[in-house]
């Protein structure tokens, strides 16, 4: 991304999110009554409008013509981790590190995290963004951890706000792998294995065939072309026949795996039948290992 703008993309979740909540309640994942503060003002003119009911499906319409999948499989995605991080402070986590958290206020719309400290880690120009916009409606629990990941400072900085490996967390790492080089992924992966044991690590990654061949999966050449003109191309991804095994080598065990499509049928049922597109993206949900040793092994 540009050092002097937030994020792009972060932003255009934010319109997702903001959309989603203003589907009819049978129809959609969560609500996000603050996604609509963090869009520029083209944007927020576009949920506005959506307020009106044949609206909102218009443009949502036209948003899955332009970029096939992506809307939907952000909405999912989304939906799955909350779920996911819901059950892991339900089984006692006592901290949650959001990763690259962009525009999302789980901090704020999820009730479960009120008892945790959460710590956001994000590039400090989206994350002064976001601090200004949120105001005095930060939560007290909530610590902003300002760092870039390709500058592998995240160890000492989140540690500097107060976080404690020895206790039980859950990491959130949404959006982001896809955009780090393999050394900045493998050196996250690694400080989330000194969490302590059995913490859950909940991150999306895109299958690495889509860098070599962006015409094998529907819709998503043009997808990258402006990604690249927007200055936020992907640049890494993962197989995931090799994931476990990598995950294996650096403390942890892979407990879930779950492509766009079934992701999007666990949270959208029978209606995700008719949602094509973004098949390449990924949710991945892993546990620290407590024996390192047997690891080696």
């Amino acid at each position: 991304m540009q050092e002097d703008r937030s994020s792009r993309t972060a932003e255009y979740m934010a319109l997702f999110r903001a959309l989603e909540g203003l589907l009819p309640a049978e129809r959609r994942l969560f609500v996000d009554p603050l996604a609509r503060d963090f869009l520029g003002l083209p944007l927020r003119v576009a949920v506005e409008l959506a307020r009106i009911p044949v609206l909102v499906q218009l443009e949502c319409r036209l948003i899955d013509r332009r970029w096939p999948g992506v809307r939907t499989s952000a909405a999912a995605r989304t939906r799955l981790i909350d779920d996911r991080v819901v059950a892991a402070v339900a089984s006692g986590a006592q901290q949650v590190v959001i990763l690259g958290a962009g525009f999302d206020a789980r901090a704020i719309r999820l009730a479960a995290l009120a008892r945790c400290a959460v710590f956001e880690v994000d590039h400090p120009a989206t994350q002064a963004r976001k601090r200004r916009l949120l105001g005095a409606r930060a939560p007290a629990n909530l610590r902003f951890v300002p760092t870039d990941f390709a500058e592998g400072r995240l160890e000492a900085a989140i540690a500097a706000q107060g976080y404690q490996a020895e206790r039980l967390s859950v990491v959130i790492w949404e959006g982001v792998t896809n955009y780090l080089t393999a050394d900045a992924v493998d050196e996250t992966l690694r400080w989330c294995a000194k969490a302590a044991a059995d913490s859950e690590v909940i991150f999306t990654y895109i299958h690495e065939d889509v860098l070599r061949d962006p015409g094998a999966f529907y819709g998503t050449a043009p997808l990258l072309r402006r990604l690249e003109a927007a200055g936020e191309r992907w640049t890494f991804g993962f197989d995931p026949r090799r994931l476990p095994a990598y995950l294996h080598e650096r403390g942890l065990e892979l407990l879930e795996d779950v492509g766009a499509s079934e992701y999007r049928s666990l949270c959208y049922g029978p209606a995700a039948a008719r949602m094509r597109g973004y098949e390449f993206y990924r949710v991945a949900r892993a546990r620290v290992v407590a024996d390192r040793a047997r690891l080696r092994g």
